[in-house]
Order: C-alpha cells, then structure tokens, then sequence
C-alpha cells in the first residue's frame, strides 16, 4: 500500500507542476528541477553532462536518471521536455531515523548493525534494503541456521524520517544429517569419518556441537582428508565436497567424492646443497622418510622444517629447502631429493597485530623470536604460530606477510581472533583411590589480558577435601621465565586403602626458565605441614604408623629442581613424541625433616597404524633420609594402580603384617615401573565421541633399602619388604568427555607378593 500510494502522490506532483509556470534563467543551464526538499537542485543538475557543447541528448538524459537512481536518494525521478528546457522531477527516499531488529536471540543486534549497509540518518532505499536482508541470512548461514526469515518493515513518520525494521525469524540450526563418501577403496567410512571435524547428528550431538553444518569447516574437512591420504602413501589422491539441503530432514548431507590413485612407497632419498657453507652430507642423519616406507608428506614436511632450523643455526638465514619427487615409471615408488637453496636476502621491518581486542600486544609480541629488523625465517614463523595457538587464548591465529617500504623488507601481519579464557566449572565424578568427589573452579587463564594464570578450586569427596589457590606468569619482564605460586591444603579421610587420617597444607613458588622449545628447567621452593592421625574405628593400627601419628605435625621445607624434555605433537591427545622429566627435592633447609628424593618418567608415543598409536613408559624414584633423621612414613612412595595396574591403592610396597593389626602399606623408598600400551578409537563409533580402547602390560616393583630403616618401629614389627616383580596385562576404555577424563582399566595381576592386595577394576571419572 505504502508503494502505490507514493505512486499516486507523486502523479498528483507531476500533474501540479504541468500547470504551473516555468520560468528558466541561464544559471540552470536549461534544467529545471521539482520535487526535491531535501537535495539541493544543483547537485540533481551536476548528474547531468552533456557530451556535446550544445545540448543534452538522449544518451545524456538516460545517463543521468540512472546516476540518480544510483545515489539511493529518490523513490521516483522523470524527465520531461516543455517550452525548450529539461524538467527533472523527483520524490526523495525519507531518510532513516531508526533501525531496529526484532526476534533476534541468538545474533546480538550490534553484530546485525555492523553488517548492514543502511545507516540511521542516511536514506531509507529499497534496493539497500534487501541487499540488508541478504546480508542478515548469510550471516546466520554462517551460524549454521539455514532457516532463517527475515522481513523488512518500514514505519513512516510525518517528518520525513522512517523506521527500519528486520523482522527476524531465526529457526532451529541446522546440522548434518548424513556423512557420506564415495570412491574411497583403501578406507572405511568410519575410518574417514574420525580424520574430518564434521560431525553427524547423534545423541551426543548437544554436548559435542560439531554437527552444524558450516560451509567452511566442510572445505577444512576436504583439506583434512587429502592430508590424511598423503600421510599414508596415496600422492595423487583428490577430493571433492558437496552439500545438499533435505528439506523434510532439515539437515544437511554432505558428501566427499575421492579419486585415492596409486599408494607409493620411498624409493631412494637424496639431499644436495647449493650453498658452500652448507655439507649436505652433514644432513642426511635428519631426512625422513626412509628408503622403503610409505610416502609420508607429513614426513616430508617436518624434514623440510628440521632441515631450514639446523641451516638456520649454521648462520644461513636465508635459505630454502625445496623437495622434489619424482616417479619411475612402472613403479609405484617416489624419490626424494631435498635441495638447500639460496633464498633472497629478506628482512622484518613490522610486526602488525590485528584482532587482540583483550590480549595486550606485549603478550602477542612475547612469543616472537624475531624481531623488526631480523631476518625473516619461515621456520620461525611457523613456530610463532603454534606458540600462539597453544596460548588457548585465541580462537583462531594467522600469520601473513605482505611487502614491505623496500623490496627486500616484510610486514608481518598477526590477525588472532580472541575466545572467552575465563574458567567456571562445577565437576563431579567418582575413582576408586577417593570415592565420590566433587570440585568447584573459578579463574582466568588470560588475567587483564596480561597472559597471567589465576585460579581457585574447592574439592569435597567421600575421603578426601581440599582448597588450590594458584597465580602462573609465564613470562617475567617479557622474558621465556616463568613464576608461578600456590597454596594447598588437603585432608584424607581413614578409608578401605588406609586406615588413618592425613592432612597437608602448605605453599610452593617456582620459578620455569626454558633452554629451547624442547627443554626447560625448574626451580621451586615448597613449605609444608603435614600430619597423621590414628582413626579407632579402623582398629590397632601398625605399630609404624602409630609411631607416626605420636610424632605430631611435621614441617617440611624444601627446594626443588627439574628438567622436562618434550615434544608431543598433541600435549592432550599425543600421537607422536617424547616427553621426559626428571625431578629433585631436597628437604632440610629448615623443618623438622630431612630427605632427599628423585623421581624420573619417561614415555614415548608413535603411530603404528591408522589410528593405533603406541606408548611405552619407564618410571622411577628414590628417597633417603639424611642427617640420622628417619624418613617420613607420608613422604615415602606408595604402590598402587598408578604404577602397576591390577593392585589396589597402596595395594604393595613395604606392609606391616604383623598379626592383630590393620596391616598397612607403611611405605617405600625405591621403585621402578613400565608400562606398554596400545590405543585405538573404538570401532563403529563417530571419532567425535572420544572414545578409545586399549590394551596393555605393567610391571614394577617397590621396596624399602637400608637407608630408610632408622624408623624403631620397623624393626619391632614384622615387615614385609619383597623386592619381587609385580605384573599385569588387561584392557581399558578412556573417553575424553566433556565432564573430563574417563578411564575403566580391567587388569590382571599375572607376579605378585603375598602380602600384597590386588584390585582388578579400576576406575576413574570427573575433573580430578
């Protein structure tokens, strides 16, 4: 109605100005324009221009009535002829006084406001309008809600100015209703399935939210795939992807079209250098893969990143290593050749950040080992990268390079997109070692954006309560040390595995200071008060044990050192690497006790097969006493599930077996354990579930030397001290939900001593 009833209006306009006198004058140039109240007449006349010094022809006219249309100011324009000049009438577009979104819930109405072209104040045209409405569905396309409806209303008010609405109907989001793939010979679905992030609608989908369909995660999904061929010998594999709607589904099927080709393995591995200063035959220790394994391209490309940081480090920043490939014919095998190259000599001259609307720019500018002026190393570039990533501050980190002033200087630019780093959360769960536990957390891992750890948690349970208090600078004075301080306390209860009750509470400070991305070194200083009380319910405890608890509180002081080695690909889900550390704490710098103790683990992850990746363990630890002083019962070692599976908590070690008595584990104060495992996702099962399996073999041992026997009491009781070795296989589920860690290990004790208590379950759950 609004549209013929402006239509109508400005006929009516036309007709009145057909009567009226028209009356031109030299300074309009013949045109004469009507209508406007808004516009000046002069700058309707300056659209118009003749392309001949004597009139405005047809051409001209036309020209100038789309550059009218074209500004968005006017509903209607005409042009009409009489008594020798040029009448251009218009109706001018009311302009905007307010845009307003109605049932929007899910977009919040200042993200709608900044995608809009149509601005309040400026004019209300139609054709801006629905490009608006377009612009308002693709971006709830972007949030998976395919749904969507939006409609504009226009309210006109008597002075000119309208109100803009978009009325909003977002409807449900809409997810993937089926996966599927086609051509794939060498793989199952299911294995392909657990290489992409899409996921596909299931049970868990609420919890998980992977299933909503994204038109770039399917593109990242396609990328993925061809990445997972190439790592496993198929170079000429390509991908395709598609998505089609199901309008009675509601969802998406996305399909993933696959030409595998030919699997390949190494042929000959070569490597020849193009720089004097560079040996190749010094670099051939680092090529990989070998002759005769499978073709790798993520192989290839960890070879190229080694090989550019150890030319690097021989004082040759500007290089490049190229690998080339090449195939014999008839042969289904790839050669390999990594050339070292000169590269051009070219050199930072700004680091930009973009993005960081939380994160100062010293925390960003912190992880970067190059500097303005530096010469520019892709190499560690990319390790910026990954140092940024796994921050957990951002959502998303891209690094670019764009030229410079100079043609031998680059500009660096960091685009980061923040994500909430805020910690809330209230976690329950149950384990065989505390029983039912419950834990409230509260923190800021990205403190004022300042990059400082801060946080505060409360554990109840069954047997076991406490409080952490903790504060993390991982970068002092923007240098690679760390600070980090903390209080604890922590009280357990008398329970199955033990029959008295513990307390400790106490503080740590430590200091990190990291010699490379690989290994780093710690400093820490510990003060802590530690009890022991008799529980009579229990029974007659043993007799060390009461000698224990009559000691009273004891206060422990002592310094610590260590050294970790690491590097895993994944920190949470290794696949692939090393990760060592080996630690020292030496009481006696003040307190009443006085030890030494060492403990070391080591354990190594490498893929087996697709999907199956084995870990081998090796752990250890000795404690002594010093000064004439006894060892602390508390502070001596303890064996149980965390050493070998299939033994209960403090199920072996030195026991008092003295007949009458509780017969407790009273502690050792040397060990040794390892540990093989394979895991694999389960079978049948969307890889987004988190669910593996495994399988595995413990064996250890754990007993007490002479230099932890000062105790009188271990000599007035009848101790078990058997150095034998315990052993186990067995089977286990671990599931990375979103409660935490889930893990049911069944084991079987295979050597065992006679004193010791074995427990085949074990099980774990909840955020502990």
């Amino acid at each position: 109605m609004r549209r013929w009833s402006a239509r109508i209006m400005f006929a009516g306009y036309v007709a009145l100005c057909a009567w009226t006198p028209i009356v031109a004058s030299a300074a309009d140039d013949g045109i004469l324009v009507a209508g406007n109240q808004h516009v000046p007449a002069d700058t309707i006349r300056s659209y118009f221009r003749a392309r001949s010094k004597d009139s405005l022809d047809a051409a001209d006219l036309d020209a100038g009535l789309k550059a009218l249309y074209a500004t968005g100011l006017f509903a209607d324009a005409r042009i009409s002829q009489r008594d020798g000049h040029i009448l251009i009438t218009v109706a001018e577009n009311p302009s905007i006084g307010r845009i307003a979104f109605e049932g929007n819930s899910k977009l919040k109405t200042d993200d709608l406001k900044k995608i809009v072209e149509s601005k309040e104040g400026g004019p209300l045209a139609r054709a801006a309008v629905q490009a608006d409405v377009v612009r308002i569905v693709d971006l709830y396309h972007h949030h998976a809600r395919f749904d969507v409806h939006v409609e504009p209303k226009i309210i006109d008010s008597k002075d000119h100015r309208a109100t803009l609405v978009f009325e909003i109907k977002e409807g449900p989001r809409t997810g993937v209703r089926a996966i599927l793939f086609a051509g794939n010979k060498a793989y199952s679905a299911t294995n392909l399935k657990g290489a992409i992030k899409t996921g596909q609608t299931n049970i868990l989908s609420p919890l998980l939210d992977n299933d909503l369909y994204d038109a770039d995660r399917v593109e990242a999904d396609r990328d993925l795939l061809r990445r997972f061929y190439l790592a496993r010998g198929y170079a000429d594999v390509r991908v395709s992807a598609g998505a089609q709607y199901d309008p009675e589904k509601k969802g998406f099927a996305v399909t993933f079209t696959l030409d595998e080709g030919a699997r390949y393995r190494i042929g000959t591995v070569d490597i020849t250098s193009e720089l004097p200063s560079v040996d190749a035959s010094s670099l051939r220790a680092d090529l990989v893969p070998h002759p005769g394994d499978i073709y790798n391209a993520d192989l290839v490309e960890t070879t190229i990143a080694r090989l550019l940081t150890k030319v690097a480090e021989r004082g040759e920043p500007f290089a490049n290593v190229r690998v080339r490939g090449n195939h014999p014919p008839g042969l289904n095998t790839i050669d390999l050749r990594y050339v070292v190259e000169p590269a051009p000599h070219v050199y930072v001259e700004r680091i930009e950040i973009h993005g960081n609307t939380k994160t100062r720019d010293n925390v960003i500018r912190r992880e970067f080992d190059v500097a303005e002026g530096d010469a520019y190393n892709s190499t560690r570039i990319a390790r910026v990268e990954r140092r940024l990533k796994n921050l957990g501050y951002f959502k998303t980190v891209n690094i670019t390079r764009q030229p410079g002033s100079v043609s031998d200087r680059i500009i660096l630019n960091v685009t980061v997109e923040e994500q909430d780093t805020g910690i809330f959360t209230v976690s329950g769960g149950y384990s065989t070692v505390d029983g039912l536990i419950g834990e409230v957390s509260i923190g800021e891992l990205n403190f004022l954006g300042r990059g400082e750890l801060v946080k505060a948690s409360v554990t109840y349970g069954q047997y076991t309560e406490g409080f952490d208090l903790a504060f993390a600078e991982p970068h002092i004075l923007n240098s690679r040390a760390s600070f980090g301080a903390e209080l604890l306390g922590k009280e357990s209860t008398s329970s199955t595995y033990q029959s008295y009750d513990s307390t400790r509470y106490g503080g740590k400070i430590s200091l990190g200071l990291p010699l490379n991305d690989e290994v780093g070194t710690q400093f820490s200083y510990s003060l802590y008060r530690q009890a022991l009380t008799l529980d009579p319910a229990m029974g007659i405890a043993s007799l060390p044990i009461q000698q224990a608890a009559a000691a009273g509180p004891t206060w422990v002081s002592a310094i610590g050192t260590g050294v970790t080695y690491g590097t895993l690909d994944n920190n949470k889900n290794p696949t692939s690497g090393w990760r060592a550390s080996i630690n020292e704490e030496f009481a006696g710098l003040g307190g009443d006790a006085k030890f030494a103790k060492t403990t070391e683990d080591l354990r190594y992850y490498q893929p087996l097969a697709d999907g199956v990746v084995g870990m081998v363990r090796a752990q250890s630890g000795y404690v002594a006493p010093w000064g004439g002083q006894p060892l602390p019962l508390v502070d001596g070692f303890f064996g149980g599930p965390q050493l070998v599976r299939g033994f209960a908590p403090n199920g072996f070690g030195p026991r008092d077996i003295t007949p009458g008595t509780t017969m407790d584990n009273v502690g050792g104060n040397i060990y040794w354990a390892t540990s093989t495992e394979l895991q694999t996702p389960v079978p049948f099962l969307p890889s987004d579930v988190g669910l593996k399996a495994a399988v595995f073999a413990d064996a250890g041992s754990l007993w007490n030397t002479r230099s932890a026997n000062a105790a009188p009491a271990l000599s007035q009781s009848l101790i078990a001290n058997s150095t034998a070795i315990r052993s186990s296989f067995g089977a286990g589920l671990v599931w990375d939900s979103i409660l935490g860690p889930i893990r049911i290990d069944y084991a079987y004790p295979t050597t065992k001593a006679a004193s010791d208590v074995t427990q085949r379950l074990h099980f774990g759950a909840g955020g502990f």
